[in-house]
């Protein structure tokens, strides 16, 4: 495969082509990263789809990767939920790019994991053209999973710099992103999941009840909705599912 080191507008991306490609569009994919890692961490996933003929961008997330502020890992956790929603916006931006540079064949699927996952579910809600989507261990039940990490941080002894006004705007601005409040917004778009039913860093359970509520919704095509679990897999994505999802994504995308 290619790899190229770009910069889109502010955004560093890894823009991956198939090997001996010579320009024009191909079907496109936009994997998004986890949380406290970077773009280049997913490359497996990128040259899984490089090898079915997809083009892949690979984008660094608000203060990660080459945007990284030199933060801690606490200081960047109180702002996880302004570096998803920053990620959902910027999809717009790198939708925009693809366009107008006339790289992508169709609309592109987005994917992602931990973090790029719980992305990946947020945007469905706000960009129709998104064709597909992997999400990897993530949770799209926002508010749920908000106040499950408000209470884990006061577990700890750290006191959130929030008053009571600003948590209730939060949890408000978060439920707009919420896919179990707004499934409609799927339209009976492909969605395929993976995760591991002893993850402790973001819970099976939500993703399990989303699933088995959008089996209600895809009863006319129940092929585009994919949930594939694995029991004794914890916070990381085995080859089994690594490879399911790639494979899968080629074919949604090329579609």
């Amino acid at each position: 495969m290619n790899v190229e080191k770009e910069l889109w507008g502010h955004i560093p991306v890894l823009h991956i082509t198939p090997e001996g490609h010579l320009g024009g569009t191909l079907p496109t994919v936009i994997f998004l990263h986890g949380h406290t890692s970077a773009k280049e961490h997913n490359l497996h996933y990128a040259w899984q789809l490089a090898q079915k003929g997809i083009r892949v961008i690979l984008p660094d997330a608000l203060l990660h990767g080459e945007r990284d502020e030199a933060q801690d890992e606490v200081q960047i956790s109180l702002r996880f939920w302004e570096i998803v929603l920053t990620s959902i916006e910027e999809l717009g931006f790198l939708h925009e790019e693809l366009h107008k540079r006339g790289l992508t064949a169709g609309e592109p699927a987005v994917g992602g994991t931990s973090m790029g996952g719980i992305t990946t579910l947020g945007a469905l809600t706000t960009h129709p053209w998104i064709k597909a989507a992997a999400v990897m261990m993530g949770s799209g039940n926002y508010v749920e999973l908000a106040k499950a990490q408000m209470r884990q941080y006061e577990s700890r002894g750290f006191e959130l710099p929030l008053t009571e006004e600003e948590r209730s705007g939060m949890l408000s601005a978060l439920s707009r992103f919420d896919i179990s409040m707004n499934r409609q917004a799927l339209a009976g778009r492909p969605v395929f999941f993976w995760h591991g039913v002893k993850d402790p860093t973001v819970p099976f359970e939500p993703t399990n009840r989303l699933y088995h509520a959008l089996q209600q919704d895809y009863q006319e095509y129940p092929e585009r909705l994919v949930f594939l679990k694995e029991t004794e897999a914890a916070h990381a994505v085995s080859r089994k599912g690594m490879l399911a999802a790639t494979d899968w994504l080629a074919v949604q995308v090329k579609a």
